[in-house]
Order: structure tokens, then C-alpha cells, then sequence
């Protein structure tokens, strides 16, 4: 029986939070008894849902706040949330248990933590403690770390408490050896290690709170009896012990309400199962589903052209969103001739709607990897566009792109000691702060640079043998990469010194999910390089970058990756790089086949619906990759999207008809195909791009005339009369 004095009379369906509220979102709010599953599409205001359902609860009599319990994915959304029901209900939301599934986890086991082997005082591990910790098991187990580095260990660790599974309930199939031992030995050495610290990791709260409900079925009645009535927002990333965790609470009086977006769901490489929310009818059984459709962010034509891409997933519950605004512009299909190109049209457009009165921040450019930024970041600069690189470092700035540039720095300026300090042991050599400090001295008394010092003390006693000689190797290294900057390209260096450093293969050996990441950005920075003739001019480029890119201000264009921009909105969004590998991302591709499609479709679909009124898809012909050109295919996304929404234009973006259309019968592994780089021409694409045979006569701008041997959907393969046999995409051929 709800407290009265928290009780209001009666509520009808006229009360003043109800108000504005469209029939759908009415009908999630008012559907307060048994399991509810609200799927809200992208901008049809389910944070409005939410709050007002726990006002409404509150206010109609149904429970106290002590009765509620809404769980967020941030810290920050459930702030947010406690702020505007307060702001429903005229007071504060006191007594209401508002916060992120690991934020109540801890709260409910400092309670009880004797029951699972803790003290109320136990500590919560950050990653760097949990890799330290992996590495005692690992030694006090004598398992080489350099063989089986902690991270790669510690991951699969996590990926079973994410499940669920303790040390007892991992499926033998799913158990890796590592030499003398299995990963789940070294598992349940970990856990018991942390319970002698008394210590618990964030995987850990839902776990050992999994353990408490089920060993204590009184605790868990105690927390059941609590909770009359359950919330949770983006329920469409939990993992599964998350969704264990909530079928247990709310199993007594089964009022849980779930909002997610199956089609938003993008986080599976952090653990988030889609699965929970495409079977949540089944595991709640009567449960109701209401679905939130009429979108108030996007025009119709931006709509129509995300419904269309996202109907190619068979994984999905399935919905359609709508407007009852504009249909607006179409969204845009543009095929430029390379990165270079595809930046200077973004700039261009977002300078001339700058000047038309637009403010920067309604623009947005959106990427799918972190190392597309660099040269959005660079064409901005150059034009005087202030920017913001979102949820992340610029380019420049990266720990990776630091230490890289330090090594490029070093050799071009062997005095710069702030270059020398920073990488001379990184990668890790053995050379700690004792051999740095001996460095120092001698430096002082010799007055010259750490690098002199360090040539110096290779032919002295002041360091122990196996720190003289890490110290030589890469004195000597450093002679050598001087000499191969005099005879090779600058971009050469770069990759051979990012090689033979052995700092490409340190990132290797990392198996944690921002590893893969710093890879592309170190590629990304050997094309970059590739821009200049000497290393000297490349590294006065970034030193004039990074002083541009000092200005603060309000007003700045918006860069940062699709899984960034989720929650997000802006006017004018720009999509760069839809390209098979790119997005699709290839290593989603390559580790989860049809499962990681998908999932890219769904981040193809969140992209897109971030946009109000307008959206800017581009693809690239061809991308530098290891100082070589690469041609890639445009996006098989992009063959998926409804023509009746999309307009394709040209490089120089006159409109194409239907035939412009790119056609997807590609194999996998075509966008590998590597040419010889070509002089920067500007082309023009084909109208008429799928209309070629064998035997047609054609023109290419760079090849010149030739004959078409065989086609298939927009590839060709060519016989030249001067260049010879050719295959090229048919866009950039016209007929003779």
C-alpha cells in the first residue's frame, strides 16, 4: 500500500505532466502494471517518457519514491532524470533509487558484503590496478606475460562476468589454454586475490551481487519487497548479467519497464546483447510492447532513407519511424576522388553555410574510426574554421601521434630532449628513471643533449650491462633511421621507425578495445607524412597545426565518431568515408561475419538520425594506406538506401540519375586492391556508371583510351592501349 502522504487523489489522464504528450507516449506512461517494453526510435522523446512515467507513478498513488528504482548507463543521465522529476513533481526525488547499474550494484552489496566474502570498505579497482593484478597471477603462475599479455587475459575475464559466470560456471568449450594452465585457473586466482585486497572490479558489482540474490533469497526478497516498480533507459546495450540482475528484482511484482532502441543497439565489442531486448517478450511473459514511431528530430526524407537501410536487418523487433514535419532536402550521395577531396567539400559547405548564418556548432562531421579526423582537422585549420573533436583527443594530440612524432623529432633534431625523454622508454626497454637521471648528469657536465649522453654512457660503466646495451640499441637505431631519412620518403621513415621501435607491435600485444584504434591513427599519421618531402617540413606542419588548434570558443564545428554521436543531434550532419571496410568496418566483418553487419547497419542507421534537416553521405575512390593508393568500393549501405529519399551527385556535385546508382555485387577482399598512386585528378563521375559491356571503346582521364574486357556491376576490367589491363571502378570511365 503506497504511503498517502505521498498519494495524490486521483489522477486522470489530464494531469499537467500529461500534457503534450502524443497517444504512444501517453499509452507508456499510463501502462504501469506488469513487464513493458517502450522501443523508442531515434528522437521521439523517451527521455520525456521515462521522467513522466516516474512522476506519474509517484504522483497518481501507485508507490513512494522509496518504491522506485530507475537505472541509467551514465552518471550524468541519471542526474538528469532525478532534476526533471523533480521538476514534475514540484520536490525533490528523495528516497528514489536513480542512478547506473553499477552505481546501485555497489550500493546494495556495501550492505551486504560479508555475504560474499568483502568488506563493507572493499575498494573498486580502475583498469591499471586489474592489469597489475592480472600480471601477479600471471607470474605466480609462471606464465610468460610477454607471451600472453595481461590485457588479452584480463578481457577474457571480463567477457565472462559480463555473462554472468563466475570461475565455477565457465563452459569448458569457452576455456583457452595458456601453456601449463587454462584462463579460467588464472580466473579464479584473480577473484581470490581480490578478495585477500578486499577489492572488486566494476564487473564484479553485478556479479557478486548475482551471487548475493541467489545464495540469499531473504536479501533478495528484501530488495524485491523494496522495488514495486522498475525503470530502465537504453536497455538495448545491457549485457546479459545486467538483464539477470533485473529479472531477479523484478521478479515479485514483474513491473519493470524497459525503453531501448533495438535498432540503436552498437555497443556488442563492450559487451552490450542485443539479444535482451529482442527477447524480451519471451522472458517476460504477457509482456506489453509499445512502440514510439513519430519522430520531432528529422525531416522525411532523412527518415525514409535510415527506415530503409535498417529494414535489411533480419535481427530486429521492428518499427517505422515518421513526421509529421517536412520531408525536406534529400540526403545527399557524393563520390569524390580522395580523402583530400572529400575534406575540402565538407569545409567548402560548411564555410558557405557559416556565411549564410548558420553557426558552427550545427554542423557535425561524423566518422566511423578515430584516424578519419586528421584531415578534417587539418582543412579546417587551414580555412580558419575553429573545431571541437568530441569524446576524444584532436588528431595531434593522441598519446600514440605524441610518442610517434617524438621519435620523428628526434631524428630530424637530435638536441630536442623533450622528443628524447619522452620516448626513450616507451616502448619499454628497461631503461626506468635511475638510467634517465644518469643521463641528466652527464648532459649537465658535458652540457649536450640527452641524445650525446646517451651515445656517451654506451661506452661507459654508469648503467648496468643489460641497460648499456637496451641504451645502444637505440643509439644505433637512431643513427639509422638518420641515414634512411636522407635516401628514403618521409613517410618510409616513419613506418620504419614506428616498426623497427617495435611501438607498432607494443599496440599489437594490447588486447584492449581502443587498441585497434591507435593502429589506424599510427597509419593514418604515415599518410599524413606522406604529404611532405622531408621530415622537417612535415614536423614544422604539425607544430603551426597544433598552435592553430589552441583558440577556445563557443561556436565550433563538431567533430567525432558515429558511436560518440549517439543521444546527439545537429542540423547538418556530414558522414565521410562509406566505403566497404571502412563502414562496414572490415574488422567487424572479419570477427563477427553477419552478427557485426548487422551492428554496423544499426550504427549506419544512428548515424543517419542524428541529422534534423540535413544529411551529406560521401564516399572516396581512393585512400592512401602504407604509402600506397588503395581503391575501395563505395559502402554496400549505400546500394540499401531507398532512391525516392537520396539524391546522388558527382564530384562536383551535379546530380546523377538512378543510373549513377552504385551496384554491390562485390566479393570480400575487393576494396584491398592496391594501384599505383596517380596524379591528383579531379574526376567527374559516369552518369551512366552501370551501363558498360564488354567490347564498349571508353576514356579514362588517367589511362586514356581502352576497351572494356569484362564487367561486373560497377567494376570493370579494361585493356588500355598505353597502361595496359586496368581495373577500375565505372564511375571514373566514360564511353568513347
Amino acid at each position: 500500500m503506497a504511503d498517502p502522504a505521498f498519494a495524490v487523489a486521483a489522477v486522470d489522464r489530464d494531469q499537467p505532466y500529461l500534457s503534450g504528450l502524443n497517444p504512444e507516449q501517453k499509452r507508456a506512461v499510463l501502462a504501469t502494471e506488469g513487464p513493458v517494453l517502450v522501443l523508442a526510435g531515434a528522437g521521439t522523446g523517451k527521455t520525456r517518457v521515462l521522467t513522466t512515467r516516474l512522476a506519474h507513478l509517484v504522483a497518481s498513488g501507485k508507490t513512494t519514491p522509496f518504491g522506485l528504482l530507475a537505472v541509467t548507463f551514465t552518471n550524468k543521465a541519471a542526474r538528469e532524470m532525478a532534476e526533471r522529476v523533480g521538476a514534475l513533481l514540484g520536490r525533490p526525488t528523495e528516497g528514489m533509487w536513480i542512478g547506473t547499474f553499477h552505481a546501485i550494484a555497489a550500493r546494495i552489496l556495501r550492505r551486504h558484503a560479508e555475504l560474499v566474502g568483502l568488506k563493507s570498505t572493499f575498494t573498486i579497482l580502475d583498469t591499471d590496478d586489474q592489469i597489475r593484478l592480472v600480471k601477479q597471477v600471471l607470474e605466480a603462475h609462471d606464465i610468460d606475460e610477454k607471451r600472453w599479455p595481461a590485457r588479452l587475459v584480463l578481457s577474457l575475464i571480463e567477457r565472462w562476468k559480463d555473462r554472468g559466470l563466475g570461475p565455477d560456471m565457465v563452459p569448458r568449450e569457452d576455456d583457452q589454454s595458456l601453456g601449463p594452465r587454462r584462463v579460467v585457473d588464472l580466473y579464479r586466482a584473480y577473484q581470490e586475490r581480490l578478495l585477500t585486497l578486499n577489492a572488486a572490479d566494476f564487473s564484479d558489482l553485478l556479479l557478486h551481487c548475482l551471487r548475493l540474490f541467489t545464495a540469499h533469497p531473504d536479501v533478495l526478497g528484501e530488495y524485491q519487497n523494496r522495488f514495486r516498480y522498475i525503470l530502465v533507459d537504453e536497455y538495448q546495450d545491457s549485457n546479459v548479467a545486467q538483464h539477470l540482475w533485473l529479472r531477479l528484482l523484478a521478479q515479485a511484482h514483474r513491473n519493470l519497464a524497459c525503453v531501448g532502441d533495438d535498432d540503436q543497439s552498437i555497443y556488442g565489442w563492450r559487451g552490450a546483447e542485443v539479444g535482451n531486448i529482442l527477447r524480451f517478450e519471451r522472458d517476460f511473459a504477457g509482456a506489453e510492447v509499445i512502440r514510439l514511431e513519430r519522430n520531432y528530430r528529422s525531416t522525411g526524407h532523412i527518415l525514409g532513407a535510415a527506415a530503409g537501410l535498417i529494414a535489411h536487418n533480419a535481427g530486429r523487433l521492428g518499427k517505422t519511424l515518421w513526421t509529421e514535419g517536412d520531408a525536406g532536402e534529400k540526403v545527399t550521395i557524393r563520390g569524390v576522388w580522395d580523402e583530400t577531396e572529400e575534406a575540402r567539400q565538407v569545409g567548402e559547405e560548411i564555410e558557405a553555410g557559416h556565411r549564410a548564418g548558420a553557426a558552427l556548432a550545427s554542423f557535425a562531421i561524423l566518422v566511423r574510426t578515430g584516424a578519419q579526423t586528421r584531415a578534417f582537422e587539418e582543412r579546417l585549420i587551414t580555412i580558419a574554421v575553429p573545431y571541437r573533436v568530441v569524446g576524444g583527443l584532436r588528431f595531434y594530440e593522441r598519446q600514440e601521434i605524441r610518442d610517434a612524432i617524438a621519435y620523428l623529432r628526434v631524428i630530424a633534431q637530435p638536441d630536442d630532449d623533450l622528443a628524447f625523454e619522452r620516448i626513450y622508454n616507451t616502448p619499454r626497454r628497461g631503461l626506468g628513471d635511475s638510467a634517465l637521471a644518469v643521463l641528466h648528469t652527464i648532459g649537465r657536465a658535458r652540457v649536450c643533449s640527452l641524445s650525446r649522453a646517451a651515445e656517451i654512457v654506451v661506452e661507459t660503466d654508469e648503467l648496468s650491462p643489460q641497460r648499456r646495451t637496451s641504451l645502444r640499441r637505440l643509439v644505433e637505431s637512431f643513427r639509422r633511421w638518420r641515414g634512411a631519412a636522407e635516401s628514403i620518403p618521409a613517410a618510409e621513415v616513419a613506418a620504419l621507425v614506428l616498426e623497427e621501435s617495435g611501438y607498432t607491435a607494443m599496440l599489437q600485444a594490447d588486447k584492449s578495445p581502443t587498441a585497434p584504434g591507435r593502429l589506424e591513427n599510427l597509419q593514418e599519421l604515415v599518410r599524413a607524412v606522406a604529404e611532405f618531402a622531408r621530415l622537417a617540413e612535415f614536423l614544422e606542419h604539425v607544430s603551426l597545426v597544433m598552435d592553430a588548434a589552441t583558440g577556445n570558443g563557443a561556436d565550433m564545428v563538431n567533430i567525432m565518431t558515429v558511436h560518440g554521436a549517439k543521444g546527439l543531434e545537429f542540423h547538418t550532419v556530414f558522414l565521410p568515408g562509406w566505403e566497404d571496410g571502412i563502414f562496414p568496418h572490415q574488422m567487424a566483418l572479419d570477427e563477427k561475419g553477419n552478427a557485426g553487419l548487422e551492428e554496423e547497419r544499426r550504427l549506419a542507421h544512428v548515424a543517419l538520425t542524428r541529422a534534423k534537416v540535413r544529411a551529406r553521405l560521401y564516399f572516396a575512390g581512393r585512400r592512401l594506406v602504407h604509402g600506397q593508393w588503395q581503391t575501395n568500393l563505395p559502402s554496400r549501405f549505400l546500394a540499401e538506401l531507398p532512391a525516392e529519399h537520396v539524391e546522388r551527385q558527382d564530384s562536383f556535385g551535379q546530380t546523377l540519375g538512378n543510373a549513377g546508382r552504385p551496384n554491390h555485387g562485390m566479393r570480400r577482399g575487393d576494396h584491398h586492391r592496391v594501384i599505383a598512386a596517380p596524379a591528383p585528378i579531379a574526376y567527374q563521375l559516369n552518369p551512366a556508371a552501370d551501363g558498360f559491356l564488354p567490347g564498349n571503346r571508353v576514356f579514362h582521364q588517367k589511362f586514356g583510351y581502352g576497351r572494356v574486357r569484362a564487367a561486373e556491376g560497377n567494376r570493370l576490367d579494361i585493356v588500355f592501349d598505353k597502361a595496359g589491363e586496368k581495373k577500375v571502378m565505372a564511375e571514373f570511365v566514360q564511353k568513347a
